[in-house]
């Protein structure tokens, strides 16, 4: 016979070989032993949990003619039949290649048929059911609802929330979850014991390590690692089959960041890559190792809990070397990194970047501890202080320095407010003011929709309220309704880089904008025009002129002396009282 691979030779026949999913085994012995089965099952959950193999031993336990607490005896020729896929009433289906209706319509074509060779039932696995269409769906709704009393369904998928709810609510669902290292692990004993192998248990946690809590992933790589070797699975194989990383790594790249030794890290972390291990890959498994560290040093009695670390007492010193800011600290870096890996080809800049930026923000409980002990500026410090503290007290008692009365509490409630508002350019804002013009703001309102349109719409997003509201021939200023929308823009360093650039695009011109929040604007343009208003139209143009520089005379009268000619001009004054300032226009005939 040819070889078959571990997965396949070693998968479950009966609910009790299955590893994990106990809910669900206990739910479908309970309903054998009691006859209470239904007509449709939904089991859904990631790849090599169990789904199949729970469909086909429930198939054997629905049909077998000894069963015992609702276990398939496996003796019987039901169950040898289904064993070897020759069985003529349990059908199995891969809608991954037969998604379309005509599929599902020659399935159901004899589904009215009773069950041949005696058997109770006949049943219809349907794998990867989410890859279905529509009308296949729709083709299986009337009969998953009532079918013959003979048939039994049984849907497999990894993805439910791609399954129509009106095919769920007529099923019972069943969620299979990730296996367990310690159940990946037993399962790998039992094969590498019955193939007489001898194995190093750490090899055997990196291998459960990289299947992430699949059985069928653990089991080929099993395989591997089995191939590779020679007469015992070790460590090392492991790790070189799987891609992994061993403790020692970790282990002296953390000392280097306690040690904030950049040159041993950053070449750490080069070796690395030239073995041709992946950066993101890398980036989860320092995540979980600082994550182990924290565990080692918050609950050291939680040994099982540890994945990539151990509970020795080298890395115990080593979670102690840590403080547990520094360790949240890290992951946060690492975190934010992964992600961003994950969208750029770049991806060991990234983590060399994340790892610079550790070492910088990493403080040790031993460095603290040193520096707060032995630094002689706080000491000195600590003695002026003191000293200070005796003379304000001697003078205090010869009448010479009266006691400031205590702050009140309204006072740093005002000051925390201030500090959260957005710091508007006041100058810069007069200064547009001062030679701004009515056809400069048309020409930057003429192509507002337009610029707006051919940014991303994230950065769109914060401009739906935003509007220009006075312009120059090389600024303008920008009005948004609150303070927190002119931070969120300034801080947007891609929106700052990439909109003044299509502005420039459409206009030949590089704008300088400048934001300001809506109330702000309106004080700022009222104390501008207030302030102004005394001097005279000629002379307000004449101060414009010295303010631009070597602006041509034929310039357009700036917006200060438009607004004192229109304030001159009672029937201008009547209709801005009537329309308001933004509907008026004064024209010149």
């Amino acid at each position: 016979m040819a070889y078959q691979a571990f997965y396949r030779v070693y998968r479950p026949q009966t609910f009790r070989e299955v590893s994990g999913q106990t809910h669900v085994k206990r739910t479908l012995q309970n309903a054998l032993e009691a006859n209470k089965t239904t007509h449709a099952y939904l089991f859904s959950g990631p790849r090599g949990t169990g789904k199949t193999s729970m469909a086909r031993i429930f198939a054997k336990a629905l049909n077998c003619e000894h069963a015992v607490a609702g276990e398939p005896c496996n003796e019987c020729a039901h169950c040898q039949e289904i064993n070897e896929g020759k069985s003529n009433d349990v059908f199995e289906y891969d809608a991954a290649s037969n998604s379309r209706v005509e599929d599902m319509r020659e399935m159901l074509e004899f589904i009215d048929r009773a069950p041949s060779y005696g058997m109770r039932y006949k049943i219809y696995i349907i794998d990867e059911v989410h890859m279905l269409s529509t009308s296949a769906f729709n083709a299986l709704l009337k009969t998953l609802e009532e079918p013959p009393a003979h048939v039994v369904f049984i849907l497999a998928t990894t993805e439910p929330h791609k399954i129509p709810a009106t095919i769920i609510s007529r099923t019972q669902r069943f969620d299979f979850k990730r296996l367990s290292s310690t159940d990946l692990v037993e399962r790998m004993k039992v094969v590498l014991e019955d193939i007489d192998l001898d194995y190093d248990d750490r090899a055997l946690k990196v291998i459960a390590q990289a299947a992430a809590g699949g059985m069928r992933d653990s089991l080929s790589m099993l395989d591997q690692v089995v191939s590779f070797s020679d007469n015992e699975v070790t460590l090392e194989d492991a790790l070189f089959v799987t891609g992994s990383i061993g403790q020692d790594v970790f282990y002296e790249l953390a000392q280097s960041l306690v040690a904030k030794d950049i040159a041993n890290v950053l070449a750490t972390l080069e070796k690395l890559m030239s073995e041709g291990k992946d950066a993101v890959r890398l980036s989860e498994d320092l995540i979980t190792f600082f994550r182990d560290l924290l565990l080692i040093q918050t609950a050291p009695d939680l040994g099982d809990l540890v994945e990539l670390a151990s509970s020795d007492d080298k890395f115990t010193e080593l979670a102690n070397n840590f403080s547990m800011d520094t360790l949240y600290t890290y992951i946060d870096i690492l975190s934010k990194t992964q992600q961003e890996m994950r969208f750029s080809l770049h991806s060991k800049v990234y983590l060399e970047t994340a790892l610079l930026k550790m070492v910088q923000s990493g403080v040790s409980r031993v460095t603290t501890a040193e520096n707060t002990a032995g630094a002689p500026e706080v000491a000195a410090l600590q003695q002026q202080l003191n000293e200070l503290q005796q003379l304000v007290l001697q003078m205090q008692k010869g009448g010479i320095v009266q006691q400031a009365p205590a702050p009140k509490e309204p006072s740093p409630r005002r000051s925390r407010q201030r500090s959260n508002e957005y710091q508007v350019q006041v100058g810069r804002i007069q200064e547009i003011m001062k030679r701004a013009t009515r056809d400069d703001l048309r020409k930057i309102q003429d192509i507002w929709p337009n610029a707006v349109a051919q940014i991303p719409k994230s950065q769109a997003a914060l401009l739906t309220d935003a509007q220009p509201v006075a312009s120059s021939a090389d600024a303008f200023v920008l009005q948004f309704k609150e303070d927190i929308y002119c931070q969120i823009a300034s801080d947007n360093q891609q929106f700052m880089q990439q909109f003044p650039q299509v502005i420039a695009g459409m206009t030949g011109m590089t704008y300088d904008i400048v934001f300001v929040p809506e109330q702000r604007w309106l004080k700022l343009r009222e104390e501008f025009f207030s302030h102004y208003k005394k001097t005279s139209p000629q002379q307000s143009t004449e101060e414009n002129k010295s303010t631009s520089g070597e602006e041509a005379e034929e310039n357009v009268q700036s917006m200060l002396v438009e607004e004192q000619q229109a304030s001159a001009n009672p029937i201008v004054d009547e209709a801005v009282k009537l329309f308001g300032k933004d509907f008026v226009e004064v024209v010149e005939d």
